[in-house]
């Protein structure tokens, strides 16, 4: 009587085709009562080994097992060589281990082999090698497969978050929006986009759950903006494609994130934790004794509740009520006031070189959409030729794939280009001229974030305030070039206008650096 370990091993696709654990443990008991073997116990590997051949647990807890107890099993029996390894690495090796060291034998139900005869290396290599093979056959036409869906701009994997998988049939599937999560990574990407908070904190407000480092990877990640990152393979070079799912992010939203990911926004001033609405300035102001940040806080007076602004290092060097600087800031800027002339310009100019962009995409539009028609045209004559005989099943699919990956990219292109033309840039145009002109008005009236967006996105650098006067080194650079020009236009008037034009123009008054770089000049509030 023979004393047998049985194992057993399967991969997820073969538990669906009838070859269990559950079968092959029948099979292998049904061959040692009919041998009259002893079975000592049975091991079941029931996960698939494809990309882990070599580290197996349960064969290596037979192997373990038989070290310890090598004079109480004589055999380790399976169904199939291909059950004991698909890689003659690890075949090998196992045999040299079991049967020349502890002398325990291995075989296969089916196909046994004689390692007593001189052809067990050949029969061992071929049954094993066979397996190798098949298995390296496989996954090269599985990445093949992935990377031919990549290129399609179709998502074979595991679906990002707020995104689900959707599943029709065995080879119908398709991406769409998660309606509980999908809403959540918009706002994810919109809060960190703004730079207003440490992304990882914004993450673990959003999605508690999720790992800073699933943090990053998704905010880096194109899906969320349409796009698929297909990676270098077989020649391919590396390359973003048009996906087929729904975008849950539009692409400037997404180029902010990476601004900020990247660090590039750590000039823009940024908001507390807490915003205090007297006090929206603090951060965006510098001390003008040691260049500190200004900072603020509310203290409690006879009279109630004062705001008040000092600095950060040292209160001796600035400490001023926050209403008198509030007032001052909304003077500064109620200055702000370019040339009606110089915006209208503006306005006509953007709008021309606009309609000239229109028409030229929608020229090229025009002339993609032709080429597009003739590779249709192709693959007409492609058919013909296989529906006539002249051309086989195998020639036809690749040359309709070739098409139609070609027709695809053109497709998208055209659609991109006419996207131009349906975008409200008018009246985004006229919204912002007139802010430009009203900006006094504006953060009389606006909430305290919409304030703080807007001093980010106006001053690039901070202001100094010595208590009258304010200075600014530079505004943002469109803004830049209409008050260059609005100084240009005064700079035409009589000399006695423009001696007195220091309280009622902005030339003057704002002290831009750019237009007077060796010269620092101040604005007064009164």
């Amino acid at each position: 009587m023979c004393k047998v370990i049985l194992y057993c091993r399967v991969s997820t696709d073969e538990q669906s085709e009838g070859c269990s654990l559950e079968m092959q443990e029948r099979f292998l008991r049904a061959y040692c009562l009919n041998r009259g073997d002893d079975v000592v116990d049975v091991y079941r590997e029931d996960y698939s080994a494809k990309g882990h051949e070599l580290n197996r647990p349960e064969f290596k807890k037979v192997y373990d097992y038989c070290r310890k107890h090598r004079h109480d099993v004589d055999k380790v029996l399976f169904l199939r060589w291909d059950r004991y390894s698909r890689n003659v690495e690890f075949a090998f090796a196992y045999k040299r281990k079991l049967i020349d060291e502890l002398h325990i034998e291995i075989n296969a139900m089916e196909s046994p082999i004689d390692f007593n005869s001189g052809d067990w290396a050949t029969l061992l290599g071929l049954y094993c090698g066979t397996a190798h093979s098949e298995d390296v056959k496989i996954s090269k036409r599985t990445k093949d497969g992935i990377h031919g869906t990549l290129l399609k701009g179709k998502w074979p994997h595991r679906a990002p978050l707020g995104y689900l998988n959707v599943r029709r049939t065995k080879h119908d599937c398709w991406i769409e929006v998660d309606p509980a999560t999908g809403p959540l990574v918009q706002r994810l990407f919109s809060e960190v986009a703004q730079g207003l908070e440490v992304p990882t904190i914004i993450g673990r407000r959003i999605f508690p759950t999720l790992a800073s480092t699933s943090l990053f990877h998704l905010l880096r990640n194109p899906f969320y903006v349409g796009l698929i990152h297909v990676n270098a393979y077989n020649g391919d070079p590396e390359q973003d494609v048009k996906g087929i799912h729904e975008a849950l992010v539009d692409k400037r939203t997404f180029d902010a994130v990476q601004e900020v990911l990247d660090g590039k926004k750590k000039e823009t001033p940024k908001m507390g934790k807490t915003a205090n609405p007297v006090l929206y300035l603090r951060r965006y102001l510098t001390c003008p004794v040691c260049g500190t940040p200004l900072t603020g806080a509310v203290s409690r007076g006879r009279g109630g509740l004062y705001a008040y602004y000092f600095c950060n290092r040292d209160h001796k060097h600035f400490n001023v009520r926050a209403d008198a600087v509030n007032e001052g800031f909304v003077k500064y800027v109620s200055k702000l006031k370019p040339n009606k002339a110089v915006l209208e310009l503006y306005n006509e100019i953007l709008q021309d070189i606009r309609g000239e962009r229109v028409r030229n995409n929608h020229a090229q539009a025009d002339k993609l959409e032709a080429d597009v028609v003739s590779l249709e045209e192709r693959v007409n004559r492609v058919n013909d030729l296989y529906f006539d005989g002249k051309l086989s099943t195998a020639d036809r699919d690749k040359n309709i794939a070739r098409y139609q990956d070609q027709i695809d990219k053109l497709k998208y292109q055209i659609g991109t280009l006419r996207m131009s033309a349906d975008l409200k840039v008018r009246e985004k145009l006229t919204y912002s001229l007139n802010l430009i002109s009203n900006l006094g008005k504006f953060f009389q009236s606006a909430t305290c974030e919409v304030k703080s967006k807007l001093l980010g996105s106006i001053f690039p650098e901070k202001l100094l305030f010595d208590g009258k006067n304010y200075r600014t080194h530079s505004f943002n650079g469109m803004l830049n070039l209409i008050f260059k020009e609005t100084k240009h236009l005064q700079g035409n008037k009589k000399e006695s206008d423009s001696k007195n034009r220091s309280q009622t123009h902005l030339g003057c008054d704002v002290g831009l650096e750019p237009t007077t770089p060796r010269t620092t000049i101040w604005c007064s509030t009164n």
